[in-house]
């Protein structure tokens, strides 16, 4: 089993852009091959502080998972406009 561990710092004005995304991207999941489960946690210390933990059965569905199309989508959105670097 395979925990993925995504931390990240989200733009005080696009909280809810990242957490539509997420949802948007969930009902996916169900489709590859190997997915477990994912859980989202917001930090109580740092305001715009997101961590997601998801579960997978082997690299390769991590591997499948990270070369969805809507998924590469979502993270390249991401790195545009929605994370703070």
């Amino acid at each position: 089993m395979i925990a993925v561990i995504f931390e990240v710092q989200i733009q005080p004005d696009q909280q809810t852009r990242y957490l539509t995304l997420a949802e948007e991207l969930r009902p996916l999941l169900s489709h590859v091959a190997g997915f477990i489960s994912i859980e989202r946690f917001q930090s109580l210390a740092t305001e715009g502080k997101m961590l997601s933990l998801s579960w997978w059965e082997n690299e390769y569905a991590v591997l499948q998972w990270k070369n969805h199309v809507l998924h590469a989508k979502a993270q390249q959105e991401g790195r545009e406009s929605i994370f703070d670097f």
